[in-house]
């Protein structure tokens, strides 16, 4: 153990020191911001458009699940068909094993069915990708039938529809074609085409009925050709935006913000023409494609910035070249703002910022605000099937308490299922990090793989699939805290505590997920005592998470303006109700 200790100090010594890495405080580094300023807060959409889970579709309550109440499933009686969906899905459903919805699914299905835009905010694990994918690729067959008896009787090709599915990365990609393709007829047969057009994959010569795709990917494939762009977004009718907190924020949140952009803009233009989309002509195809529509384009690229004078300016228009062109341009401000819909959009999320206009929350009430909201009942709380514990360690301690967590899992009959497969994921901040934890249980001869960035995307594919098939122990960063889907993880542990209220929701989701039950064994050091001091707190009082984080500063800034040495009595109260 003294050596793989010395071993570590020498690796820390060799490498800049990096915030947040595992055992990063042997270099005496500075105080450590635990949680980046990432805020956010419990979903409160308005009243109207929130859809909460009521007895119809048997909510459960913390309370309800000490009683043996069901935190999962629906109720027995309902069922696939009664929330609106067809034999053919209800069958396929049972096929793969899915016989009862879960109490998201049974919320979300008939608000989807209905045509309205949807929001899913649910706790992971709770089944939100069938929620969408269900009732959409059953509205999708239910087209196609259609189209079929019209083809009988006209000779005119109907417009093929299409489902547009963004995700943030290629694994999740690849992970909804998956779920999507599992859906088959009697025959055998998929239900509809599915095709993942990411990564080094190229869009297909046929277009397949539900397309999923990164929005770096498929701004590539559309800003190539104008026409291409303008025939893409007329065919596409259903729009998900899976991890939609991820893709309205950061890096991601031009790309997708312009893509929303370009769907409007096809639904404006169809709406002012009047005409449907089978009787557009070439004239108005050319139309298109003229500086007069992509100036249009550009206005609607502005009006979706979350200023905060959203006002329309009709009268402030700058006249070019001529009178005409200026009353047209006139008449498309007008309608900026009233015109047929004619597209879907769904999102979709395990956490969602609504505290400001600048959070994923906040950018969707203010782009979405007839969108009807479907909140979990454990949205940002502590899930019931989930067992915690907490382990403070010390630099001599905390290679020993990491084994010993490892081991437990090897050791619980608890943490095995009816196969004798144990998976376990050990998650930590920094690639080095991850290098360092696998190094250790390495030496200590526990088997282990490793998941993080500078794997390739080969690499990383099949140490899922080994994960899956074979079970183990999986280092990782928060590259899979996200969208992951593996089956029957019963243990979790972080060795470096999250750094932030979202990434900690989404480790500790990746067990006790699908009713079952997990355990999440979080260590920390003593400079994040007073944060999981409050993460505690929040749990006991089944308060949302992020109630224990600061909405307009770091929780480093929160301890600064204390000072370290000093503790409030607050925090002395939290101390003495978790004793």
């Amino acid at each position: 153990m003294n050596v793989t200790r010395s071993a570590l100090v020498v690796l820390h010594l060799q490498n800049p020191p990096i915030r947040y890495q595992f055992f990063s405080h042997f270099l005496k580094p500075t105080f450590p911001s635990v949680f980046k300023p990432r805020p956010f807060s419990l979903i409160t959409p308005r009243q109207t458009h929130a859809t909460p889970f009521v007895n119809a579709v048997a909510s459960a309550s913390s309370s309800q699940a000490s009683n043996g109440r069901d935190t999962f499933f629906a109720e027995e009686n309902v069922s696939w068909t009664s929330l609106g969906l067809s034999d053919t899905i209800s069958r396929a459903l049972s096929d793969i094993g899915l016989n009862r919805p879960s109490l998201v699914q049974a919320s979300s299905v008939p608000s989807v069915m209905s045509g309205k835009d949807v929001v899913i905010a649910a706790e992971t694990g709770s089944g939100k990708t069938y929620s969408y994918l269900v009732p959409l690729i059953d509205k999708l067959r239910d087209a196609q039938e259609h189209s079929l008896h019209a083809m009988s009787d006209q000779e005119v090709t109907p417009t093929q529809k299409v489902l547009l599915i963004l995700c943030p990365n290629v694994q999740l990609c690849e992970q909804v074609v998956k779920m999507a393709s599992s859906l088959r007829r009697d025959d055998g047969e998929a239900i509809v085409s599915v095709a993942a057009i990411c990564g080094r994959q190229g869009w297909p010569i046929r277009e397949p009925d539900v397309i999923v795709t990164t929005p770096a990917a498929l701004l590539n494939y559309v800003d190539l050709d104008r026409t291409r762009r303008m025939q893409f977004m007329r065919g596409v009718k259903y729009v998900v935006f899976d991890e939609a907190d991820m893709l309205l924020c950061g890096s991601f949140q031009n790309k997708v913000i312009r893509l929303i952009n370009l769907l409007r803009f096809d639904e404006k233009v169809l709406s002012r023409s009047k005409k449907s989309v089978a009787e557009f002509s070439a004239k108005d195809e050319s139309s298109l494609s003229s500086e007069a529509a992509f100036e249009g384009e550009e206005e609607l690229q502005t009006e979706a910035t979350l200023e905060e004078d959203d006002t329309d300016k009709e009268d402030d228009i700058v006249d070019i070249n001529n009178e005409d062109t200026s009353v047209k341009q006139r008449d498309w401000r007008r309608v900026r703002k009233t015109y047929e819909r004619s597209k879907q959009y769904v999102f979709v999320a395990a956490t969602l910022p609504v505290n400001g206009k600048k959070t994923a929350g906040g950018i969707l009430k203010h782009m979405f605000p007839d969108a009807e909201w479907i909140c979990g009942n454990y949205l940002h709380c502590h899930n019931p099937r989930l067992e915690q514990k907490w382990i403070e360690v010390t630099v001599d301690t905390q290679v020993d308490e990491l084994i010993k967590a490892v081991n437990h899992s090897f050791r619980s009959e608890d943490l095995v299922n009816a196969g004798g497969i144990h998976r376990t994921m050990v998650f930590a901040n920094t690639v080095d990090a991850v290098e360092a934890v696998a190094k250790i249980l390495l030496r200590s001869g526990i088997e282990c793989s490793r998941y993080h960035k500078n794997c390739t995307l080969e690499e990383r594919a099949q140490t899922l699939v080994d994960f899956h098939d074979k079970g183990g122990v999986l280092v990782c960063t928060d590259a899979a805290a996200r969208g992951v889907d593996i089956p029957n993880v019963l243990h979790v542990i972080q060795a470096d505590f999250a750094t932030s209220a979202v990434d900690f929701l989404h480790r500790v989701g990746r067990t006790a997920r699908a009713g079952q039950i997990g355990l999440v064994t979080s260590m920390y050091t003593e400079s994040n005592r007073e944060l999981v001091d409050a993460v505690r707190w929040a749990e006991k009082r089944g308060q949302p998470v992020e109630t224990a984080f600061s909405r307009k500063r770091s929780f480093r800034n929160k301890l600064k303006k204390r000072g370290t040495n000093k503790v409030t009595d607050s925090t002395t109260n939290k101390e003495r109700a978790l004793a």
